[in-house]
């Protein structure tokens, strides 16, 4: 009687049982990494968010003081608006999107939320020890870009420690070479750099961030 070699009828190859166990565990993997994904703050909106605040604000703020006069007062307040704004979104944003999270994650989440509002009122306190002190309203004026640049290039430098994203962590160091240009190039230009370089950083990160994800979305529905 000859031994018969092949498979057994309705078994399958150990080829095939490989196969199908890592197309299991690439599946899950997707899954975590999309519900990961929804539980962090959304990068590209936060670039939109703070990319728009600084380019519509800093504009204003340049575009009434080009000549060597000091801003105009709806310039001043559309500024402080934008930046209001763009800090509260950012907030929120973030507190929300860790909500569902427990532990470590929700921790951090809330921490980097609240770290913004921190961050900002304490510049608050220093313009206006700044101020108490007799500084000019030019001094003052370079000192509060400057500052709001390091904040936002420290906070970007922490989220991209945190969520370990390269992105995030390069446009912090980005903001913070803008912070030193912006100081150093003084009134009326700190208005222009702060409106081109910081906002327009922020734009041109968040179309980056766009194209990467999409072309990330391709590959795996590819």
């Amino acid at each position: 009687m000859s031994a018969d070699h092949g498979a057994s009828p309705g078994t399958e190859p150990e080829g095939g049982e490989a196969m199908d166990a890592a197309a299991r565990l690439k599946m899950i993997d997707e899954q975590q990494k999309r519900a990961r994904t929804g539980l962090e703050p959304d990068a590209r909106l936060l670039y939109l968010v703070w990319g728009a605040a600084w380019l519509v604000g800093y504009l204003a703020m340049w575009f009434t003081s080009k000549d060597g006069s000091s801003p105009t007062i709806w310039a001043g307040w559309t500024l402080a608006v934008a930046i209001i704004a763009a800090i509260t979104f950012t907030m929120v944003h973030s507190i929300r999107r860790t909500a569902g999270t427990r532990g470590t994650s929700a921790r951090v989440g809330a921490m980097y939320g609240w770290g913004w509002m921190l961050g900002f009122l304490t510049m608050w306190a220093i313009l206006t020890g700044l101020v108490n002190a007799g500084a000019d309203g030019e001094v003052v004026a370079v000192a509060a870009n400057g500052t709001a640049c390091l904040i936002v290039g420290l906070m970007y430098l922490a989220c991209g420690m945190v969520f370990q994203d390269n992105g995030v962590y390069a446009l912090g160091v980005w903001m913070l070479l803008t912070a030193a240009v912006a100081t150093l190039v003084g009134l009326p230009g700190t208005n222009l750099v702060m409106a081109l370089l910081g906002g327009g950083g922020f734009l041109a990160m968040g179309v980056v961030t766009s194209v990467v994800d999409a072309r990330r979305r391709g590959n795996r529905d590819d």
